[in-house]
Order: C-alpha cells, then sequence, then structure tokens
C-alpha cells in the first residue's frame, strides 16, 4: 500500500466506443488526449468526507461524490475497501465533457485505477470496471462498460457480458487513429433516447456479420476486412443526423484512404481508422477542410490505440 498522503499522478486515456457495428460491447483506447489526475489516501475520521473532489479544470462538474463520476465510481470501491481510509482527488479534465471519446469513463477509470494502486491492488481489473461502471450511470443512467473496459484494460476490448461481467482483449494490427471534435455536445443521455427499441430481423443478421467480422480483422491482421466491417447499419443511420456534416465527411475521409470509421461513441465526435500515419494525416487534412468549410468550430487528433490504459506515476 502507497504510504497515506503520497500523492500519485494518473493520465486516463480518451476512449472510442462502439467502433460503429458494436454498440455498447467493443471499444478502444486512445493515446491523446487524456485526462490528468492526482490521488492519494487519505485517514478516515469521523465528520469528514470519506471522499474528496476537487476540481482544476474549466468545466465546474459537481463534487459532491454521488453526483461526480469519478466519486460514484470511488463510492463503490469503497463498499468492498478497507474501512479505515478515504481518498483526495485533484482531476483536470482534458477531455471534455460531452465530446464523445469517453470523458467520463476516463475520469470514473482514472479515479478507481488509482484507488486500488493506492490501496496495494488489491482488485482485479474486472473488479474496477464493475466499480466504475457506476461513474458512466451518473452520467449516462445507463451501466455501460465498452469506454470503461478499454480505458481500464488498454487496446481494444469487447463486452461480451455485463451481467456477469465478462471482458475480453482483442488483438489489433498497428492502427492509426483521426479524430475530430466539432465544437457541439451531444449529452449521451440525449443521444440514446432517439434510439429504436426494435430492429428488422435484416437489419440484425447484417449487424452480428458486421461485428463479427471486424473482430476477426483485428484478430487477423486483415485490413480489408477490417474496413468492411465498419458498417452500421442501427445506430449511426439515427444518431448521425445530430452531427452536421456527417455523411460527407465519412465518403472524403474514405476516399482520403480511411479504411472506415464513424461516431465515436454517443457523438459528436467522428473516427476514422487508417493503416498508415501518412493516411490519417491526410483524413485530418479532410475533416479540417470541411468543418472550416461549414463555419464549425473543431478540434482533431492523430494517435494511436493505447495499449496500456490508465497509467500511474508517484509524485514527489
Amino acid at each position: 500500500m502507497v504510504p497515506i498522503h503520497q500523492w500519485i499522478k494518473i493520465k486516463a486515456p480518451a476512449t472510442v466506443a462502439n467502433m460503429v457495428c458494436g454498440f455498447d460491447i467493443l471499444g478502444f483506447a486512445v493515446c491523446d488526449p487524456y485526462d490528468e489526475m492526482e490521488m492519494r489516501l487519505v485517514p478516515r475520521a469521523e465528520n469528514v468526507p470519506a471522499i474528496t473532489i476537487i476540481n482544476i479544470d474549466e468545466y465546474n462538474l459537481p463534487t459532491q461524490p454521488e453526483k461526480n463520476v469519478a466519486g460514484a465510481a470511488l463510492l463503490a470501491l469503497l463498499e468492498e475497501s478497507p474501512k479505515e481510509f478515504g481518498f483526495e482527488v485533484k482531476i483536470n479534465k482534458l477531455i471534455k465533457p460531452g465530446s464523445g471519446v469517453g470523458s467520463s469513463a476516463a475520469s470514473s477509470a482514472g479515479a478507481v485505477v488509482g484507488a486500488n494502486y493506492l490501496l496495494g491492488n488489491i482488485f482485479s481489473k474486472d473488479d474496477l470496471v464493475r466499480f466504475a461502471m457506476n461513474g458512466e450511470k451518473v452520467a449516462s443512467g445507463v451501466k455501460h462498460a465498452d469506454n470503461i473496459a478499454p480505458c481500464i484494460h488498454g487496446g481494444v476490448t469487447l463486452v461480451r457480458s455485463i451481467f456477469p461481467l465478462e471482458i475480453i482483449t482483442l488483438p489489433s494490427p498497428q492502427l492509426y487513429v483521426t479524430i475530430v471534435h466539432p465544437q457541439i455536445e451531444v449529452r449521451t443521455s440525449d443521444a440514446r433516447s432517439i434510439l429504436r427499441q426494435q430492429v428488422l430481423l435484416k437489419d440484425a443478421i447484417k449487424q452480428w456479420g458486421n461485428i463479427a467480422g471486424l473482430v476477426a480483422g483485428l484478430m487477423k491482421s486483415d485490413y480489408d476486412l477490417i474496413g468492411r466491417s465498419l458498417e452500421d447499419v442501427i445506430i449511426e443511420p439515427v444518431r448521425s443526423i445530430l452531427i452536421p456534416g456527417f455523411d460527407e465527411l465519412k465518403k472524403q475521409c474514405k476516399e482520403a484512404g480511411a479504411l472506415g470509421g464513424g461516431i465515436s461513441g454517443s457523438g459528436p465526435s467522428i473516427f476514422m481508422l487508417s493503416k498508415t500515419k501518412d493516411i490519417a494525416l491526410l483524413v485530418q487534412a479532410k475533416m479540417k477542410a470541411l468543418y472550416d468549410s461549414i463555419g464549425l468550430p473543431h478540434h482533431t487528433y492523430v494517435t494511436t490505440i493505447n495499449p496500456a490504459g490508465v497509467e500511474i506515476e508517484t509524485k514527489n
């Protein structure tokens, strides 16, 4: 166990959930952007909160633990950890809330991975995913793990089941990731509320084939199969109406050589996968040009899949 009051630093990566066809079951972590957090173990005392949250960013998020995604995740962890300890957490969100690249997951996952490290790594990674899903419930009203799982495990993950929880890490070839974040906000809860509750059997069959093809393509390092499988016939046609220029952007990026891509999580960010960095940079240029042409402010990233997930370092 790390000595009481010794600070640690935490890097909690952004994540891309769904991977187009894998709604709520597939996701991967990226190297950039990431949240920065600091955390320390403190003794529990009467009339002293078990969890203290300090925001050092501009978003003015709640600091009451039960209303904060990191706090909710830590409360779940505390139910199964030594009762004599609590946590103080400083959060610097560099992943904008509502951006669609796992902002809430980064805070939730970073908090529980940090807490576990401070306690001497008494919990498994799947335990940490289970705790962190309580943060996702605060953010979206639903416990889902497609962002949490890759943030904690690193790389590409498949959530085979939530109850009981079963996470499978998937191998993948070298892939470059281009992300554009148009500066609008799409709330996860809103993006979920517009989804159809029933789908046609023919659409479900096509979706299952794409999910299986994508998993097989990743495991076989088959770039063509990955590209053919990055198709969503159920979720994307509905959610894409919330994102300006989506269809044209996707068309131009694929013409520039991207394997494919789509909405990151619930949006508004859009991601594209490419085989080489040169193609990823060309895709970035296409994204910038399109959003410049319609006057919509945006941020872009060219990055890679992060194999490590949340990272910890001690702070002197």
